[in-house]
C-alpha cells in the first residue's frame, strides 16, 4: 500500500511522508505563500532582498505554490535551486495594457525525478476593479491546474490560485463567478482523482457572504477544509485556503495546522499561517 502524508502551510508549508510496497520512504514538503510581490513603488518593505530568499526557501520544499509573483520573479529565480522547475502562470497582455501584471502564479518543482507534473494555466474571465476597490484587473488572476503522477501511474490535481480581493458587491461577485470556473473546469478533469485547491481565495472568513461562496464551493467539489478539526487562533482572519478531496486512487491525510515562525527575515515575516496538507495514498493497492 502506498502512503503519502503531508502538512502544508499558508504563506503555506507541507511536508509529506510517502511509504511504498518497498516500505522505502520519501519526505514530500509543500508551501503556498502569498509572496506580496507588487512593484517596489506599491510596497513598503525591499523586495529585491526579499526574494532571492523566498526563492531559496523554496529549496526546502518539494512543491511551492506562489502567489503574488508580479515584479520580482528574477528576484525569486535566483534563489531557486539550480535543478528547480518553475512554472508562471499566465502574463498577460502587455501591449493592451502596459501595466498589467500577468496572474502572478508561479509553482516550482523539486521532485524525484520518477515523478511527472503537467502544468495547465487558466485566466479567470472577470475581475472587479480597475481604479477602485483592490484594483484586480491591472492583474490577470487564474489558476494553475496542475496533475501529478506518481512512479505507480497513480495521479492527484493541485490547483494553485488567487482571486479577487475588496470587499464590495461587485468584488464578491467577481470571486463568485471565477469559483464557478474553477468548478466547471475541475469537474471535467479531476472526475475521481484526488484534488487539492490552494491559495489565496480572498473569502473572509469572519464575512458570512464569503462564508457562503467557500461553503457552496466546497459542496461543488465535495471537498475538506484542512482546518477542520484543528484548533486556529480566533484573531486570525482566514483568507488563504487550503482544501481537499478524496480520491478512487488516493487519499490525503492531514497531519496538523499552525504557524511556521522561521518564515522570516530581517525586514520582518515571509509567512502567516501554516497549514498541514493532505497526503494522497494509494488505496488500490495492499
Amino acid at each position: 500500500m502506498m502512503k503519502l502524508k503531508a502538512l502544508f502551510l499558508s504563506t503555506m508549508i507541507l511536508s509529506m511522508n510517502l511509504f511504498s510496497l518497498e516500505q522505502q520512504s520519501e519526505n514530500l514538503r509543500i508551501l503556498v505563500y502569498n509572496t506580496h510581490g507588487l512593484p517596489e513603488i506599491f510596497i513598503s518593505d525591499n523586495p529585491k532582498k526579499r526574494f532571492p530568499v523566498i526563492g531559496k526557501k523554496t529549496q526546502d520544499f518539494n512543491i511551492s505554490l506562489l502567489q503574488e509573483d508580479y515584479s520580482h520573479h528574477e528576484e525569486l529565480s535566483s534563489g531557486l535551486a539550480k535543478e528547480s522547475l518553475a512554472i508562471r502562470g499566465g502574463l498577460g497582455g502587455r501591449l493592451i495594457c502596459p501595466f498589467c501584471t500577468g496572474s502572478g502564479l508561479t509553482s516550482v518543482f523539486n521532485l524525484p525525478k520518477n515523478w511527472t507534473v503537467d502544468i495547465e494555466n487558466q485566466t479567470y474571465d472577470t475581475c472587479s476593479g480597475w481604479l477602485r476597490g483592490a484594483n484586480d484587473c491591472f492583474a490577470y488572476k487564474g489558476f494553475q491546474i496542475i496533475k501529478i503522477t506518481l512512479p505507480s501511474n497513480k495521479r492527484f490535481f493541485i490547483v494553485n490560485t488567487h482571486m479577487d480581493a475588496g470587499k464590495r458587491d461587485s468584488d464578491r461577485a467577481a470571486r463568485k463567478k471565477q469559483l464557478e470556473h474553477i468548478i466547471s473546469t475541475m469537474k471535467q478533469r479531476a472526475t475521481t482523482e484526488a484534488l487539492i485547491v490552494a491559495g489565496d481565495l480572498n473569502l473572509n472568513s469572519k464575512n458570512p457572504e464569503d462564508v457562503k461562496l467557500l461553503e457552496n464551493f466546497k459542496e461543488e467539489l465535495k471537498l475538506t477544509d484542512s482546518f477542520t478539526g484543528h484548533k486556529i487562533s480566533k484573531k486570525w482572519t482566514i483568507l488563504d485556503y487550503i482544501l481537499y478531496k478524496q480520491g478512487e486512487e488516493l487519499e490525503f491525510k492531514i497531519i496538523s495546522v499552525g504557524e511556521d515562525e522561521s518564515f522570516v527575515t530581517e525586514e520582518g515575516p515571509l509567512s502567516c499561517l501554516l497549514y498541514t496538507s493532505p497526503s494522497p495514498r494509494d488505496r488500490t493497492r495492499s
